[in-house]
């Protein structure tokens, strides 16, 4: 079957301030700057992009779907992103798991996972 991952389509009430927090938290390029399809990716021409597309409403519960970030150093990577921005966010975790739960300025979710443990899980 001949089906690559394009993108994540990301509703936003500004994409272009939300594209562009994620572009600085990721360290990724843009490669569309329309307020109607603001576009980024690892690189110009690499694979899966985030694209950021106008909606009029804000979001209002807990996403269905979410990113999780494995970082070398999962305190350090929370607190820059923190310092970005992001805030911490409870979605009803129990408080002893090995990742951070944060979420974008707009309020969508997303984890910072901790080390891999030794099984490669």
């Amino acid at each position: 079957m001949g089906l690559a991952w394009e993108q994540l389509v990301i509703d936003a009430t500004d994409p272009v301030a939300l594209g562009r927090w994620w572009c600085e938290a990721l360290g990724w390029t843009v490669v569309n700057d329309s307020p109607e399809d603001y576009e980024i990716r690892p690189e110009p021409d690499r694979l899966p992009g985030l694209l950021f597309g106008p909606v009029p409403e804000g979001k209002t519960v807990k996403n269905r779907l979410h990113l999780d970030f494995r970082p070398d150093d999962r305190d350090a990577e929370v607190d820059r992103l923190l310092a970005l921005g992001a805030r911490r966010v409870d979605v009803g975790q129990r408080g002893d798991e090995p990742w951070v739960v944060l979420a974008d300025p707009e309020g969508n979710e997303f984890c910072v996972l901790g080390e891999r443990s030794g099984d490669g899980s």
